[in-house]
């Protein structure tokens, strides 16, 4: 930290007008519980999302990209402090984040110690909340953020029972607000976060984006009765096959459940063009770096499993885009492993604030320069104490708190429907994977009223 405070001293010193002329912009874009169905993934050819491929065209998209947590808050308290949750016991939603994150150690408050203009609105950090001395300006919602009349826990909608307009949820005007700041001319750089609600339950959004989906032709993602067979003990409990997954087969709303996803990615891919329309149109275009990301993943039957709350492939890999001025090529496609550790620190690095200490995470910017340059590092991923995966460009390793494990063949078996964790012949590798476990567990806290 001695070093950032150095920094900070420095700046009582500069010219604001200069700095900004220096320095690029952030606008920073989180998406709630966006998988990877997107366009330029093409992970599920359904997805229609124009304007995060549009977005993706301008800079580095990386086609296996993971969560530090596959939950909303330990997920956004990890990548926006900087620290894994193994580090600071932030495990689960129910862990709330202000609690194991001191204030003064996130992305926002580097920035603004280094001179920045920091502004957000939405969801950043779980349930829209955020240490105030870290933002010049974080102004509530002017709605409720799932939707005027729909509770957030209601789940997944049927079309006409709502009948919502666009600006009766709260990303619409999380992206006003937004778009306000981009038509302004500034005196100094700024970081602008917009986080955006949806796709988060509830799957309920205006009619017209239903009509893209005709509930018929919705297709099922890759799915085996018999998947969960290989799994051990540990994987079976956190597949929970008898909850969300037995619902939707008994019900009948499986292939309704995957058309609201679709209809709400649209809705939220609108809203992003909504941005990027402004963005454009603006004075920062050509000095501002963008940066998107979605939290987790979700599963939709893939092992059995709804939701998120997992280690396998589609709880953890989310988008994640880079458009850095000056350093990323249009239309570069990356497929190294990374995590969503790595973008503290890179944005760091493109804006040239010394990384804090206490940051876990290392800066991707030769990827971000050139996407075939060498990357080992693979992606960690944890959910709850001592349940952590390792994914590589080849292997997915998970080792569970009882010490079950499960081990999946990416070359040959990109949905993980074959767990070679017991074959003996796999010992080797296991062990090498192992290896990037973490350090440090950091033990669950009592829960504050315990």
């Amino acid at each position: 930290m001695r070093s950032t405070f150095l920094w900070g001293l420095l700046l009582l010193f500069m010219p604001s007008v200069s700095w900004a002329a220096d320095r690029p912009n952030v606008l920073f874009i989180a998406v709630d519980d966006l998988n990877h169905w997107v366009g330029y993934t093409g992970r599920n050819p359904q997805a229609k999302t124009p304007n995060i491929d549009r977005l993706a065209s301008r800079g580095v998209t990386f086609t296996r990209a993971y969560c530090a947590v596959p939950a909303c808050n330990p997920s956004r308290a990890a990548l926006m402090s900087g620290m894994r949750a193994s580090t600071t016991g932030c495990y689960h939603n129910q862990d709330f984040w202000t609690r194991y994150i001191p204030e003064g150690k996130t992305i926002a408050a580097t920035f603004k110690q280094a001179g920045y203009s920091t502004w957000g609105m939405g969801k950043i950090f779980h349930s829209d909340s955020f240490y105030e001395s870290e933002w010049d300006e974080y102004p509530p919602l002017p709605v409720k953020a799932h939707g005027a009349g729909v509770d957030k826990m209601e789940g997944f909608h049927d079309p006409l029972v709502h009948d919502l307009r666009d600006e009766d949820l709260g990303d619409w005007h999380t992206v006003d607000y937004c778009i306000g700041k981009l038509q302004q001319v500034h005196d100094q750089p700024f970081f602008l976060a917009c986080g955006l609600h949806k796709p988060h339950l509830p799957f309920a959004v205006p009619r017209k984006y239903y009509d893209s989906f005709p509930l018929d032709d919705i297709e099922f993602p890759p799915y085996q009765e018999n998947d969960l067979e290989d799994v051990p003990e540990a994987g079976i409990k956190m597949a929970r096959p008898q909850g969300d997954h037995q619902q939707f087969k008994s019900n009948g709303r499986w292939r309704a459940a995957i058309q609201s996803y679709l209809a709400t990615v649209a809705y939220t891919d609108m809203n992003i063009g909504r941005l990027l329309d402004a963005f454009d149109a603006s004075p920062h275009r050509d000095n501002t770096i963008i940066v998107l990301w979605g939290d987790h993943g979700w599963h939709f039957g893939e092992k059995h499993h709804w939701r998120k709350f997992a280690l396998w492939e589609e709880a953890t890999c989310a988008p994640l885009i880079w458009v850095a001025p000056g350093v990323t090529h249009e239309g570069a496609i990356c497929e190294r492993v990374v995590d969503f550790m790595t973008i503290y620190p890179t944005l760091c690095d493109l804006t040239r604030i010394p990384v804090p200490e206490h940051v876990e995470g290392a800066s991707i910017r030769s990827l971000l320069e050139d996407p075939q340059s060498v990357w080992e590092t693979p992606a960690l991923t944890t959910h709850g104490y001592r349940n952590h995966s390792i994914r590589t460009d080849h292997w997915r390793y998970i080792r569970y708190a009882n010490g079950d494990e499960e081990l999946y063949d990416h070359t040959s078996d990109p949905y993980e429907w074959v767990n070679l964790a017991r074959d003996p012949a796999t010992e080797g590798v296991r062990v090498e994977l192992a290896k990037w476990l973490p350090k440090m567990d950091t033990p669950p806290r009592p829960k504050e009223n315990e």
